[in-house]
């Protein structure tokens, strides 16, 4: 049976990705290392309702009571994409007694993108 390496961080970082049709959340320490994650589906959620901003704040309530019983005091928070879970998260963090030092959004913007397809032929 392999040892069971007890985690504890007090600094860390919450990554929420938020698509149309998920919520994913990743908590790490300052170097980037995963130590927790979630997402809507892991929460129970199935089909369109993994979509809601319910399950979102779910999904994000149960990543951060998993770190705060490892002792994490404070967090940077970056959220990505344009889905539900965006609106919801200051509020879970806050709720759950997380220190937020710092928020920004890292979602990709496109530089001009792929060229739009042709016009429809009028009638």
């Amino acid at each position: 049976m392999a040892k069971e390496i007890k985690k504890t961080l007090n600094t860390g970082r919450i990554y929420i990705t938020a698509s149309f049709n998920n919520t994913l959340v990743t908590i790490t320490d300052q170097n980037g290392q995963v130590m927790f994650w979630g997402s809507t589906g892991l929460s129970g959620f199935k089909g369109a309702r993994k979509s809601t901003p319910y399950a979102a704040t779910t999904a994000i309530e149960n990543a951060v009571k998993k770190a705060k019983e490892a002792g994490l005091t404070s967090v940077q928070v970056f959220i990505k994409g344009p889905g539900a879970g965006r609106d919801a998260v200051l509020g879970v963090v806050r709720s759950q007694g997380l220190k937020v030092t710092s928020l920004a959004d890292i979602s990709p913007m496109a530089h001009n993108g792929p060229r739009p397809s042709k016009r429809r032929k009028g009638k």
